[in-house]
């Protein structure tokens, strides 16, 4: 149970921050740059879903699971398996959470045509909205990816495949909220030339 009765306690006043195991890390270490990337990831999907609230509910629906299995990620890669007992089940992205994903990516993809060429971030607020969190958690993923090789961590499989269905979604969202795709504003290569 999570109680924050207090919100600065000084403790991170020397750049310093603590992971779920009590250990102490600089603030730019690369776990906390991928649990943090993960959170502004986050909260780019609140902004877009300011936009996919009213007008597309159950997009908005999706959204706001994610948002919630956002923290969960964000708690596992705050947690690094060192294999000690830490007197707790640390939280763990788990396979049906990628499961999840994949059913709801397929089930907007069903509506919304092939594309011939890339799309461009944009079409409607609500679109812009998810291309923006699309970029930032694509940032994360590959931030978790460099983690996982980085000598002496861990970051389990099930994360970096959730991670990665994340920025599918939000494309795939972004599309839909476009008209099914009828919106999109098309890349046309070598246009301004």
């Amino acid at each position: 149970m999570v109680v924050l009765n207090k919100i600065y306690t000084r403790t991170g006043d020397d750049g310093t921050t603590a992971l779920g195991s009590g250990e102490r890390r600089p603030k730019y270490d690369l776990r906390v740059a991928s649990y943090g990337t993960v959170d502004e990831a986050n909260a780019c999907i609140g902004m877009a879903r300011l936009h996919t609230a009213s007008a597309h509910a159950e997009i908005d629906a999706m959204l706001g699971r994610i948002q919630n299995d956002l923290f969960d990620l964000g708690a596992d890669l705050a947690t690094p398996d060192t294999g000690k007992d830490l007197g707790y089940e640390p939280l763990r992205i788990v396979a049906s959470q990628v499961a999840r994903l994949e059913a709801d990516i397929d089930a907007l993809n069903r509506n919304i045509k092939p594309l011939r060429t890339f799309v461009l971030p944009g079409g409607s607020p609500a679109a812009a909205g998810l291309h923006l969190a699309r970029t930032v958690a694509r940032r994360a993923e590959r931030l978790m990816v460099e983690l996982s090789l980085a000598d002496g961590e861990t970051v389990g499989p099930e994360a970096i495949k959730y991670i990665n269905r994340v920025s599918d979604f939000l494309f795939v969202a972004a599309r839909a909220v476009n008209d099914n795709g009828e919106s999109d504003v098309l890349w046309v290569p070598g246009q301004n030339r």
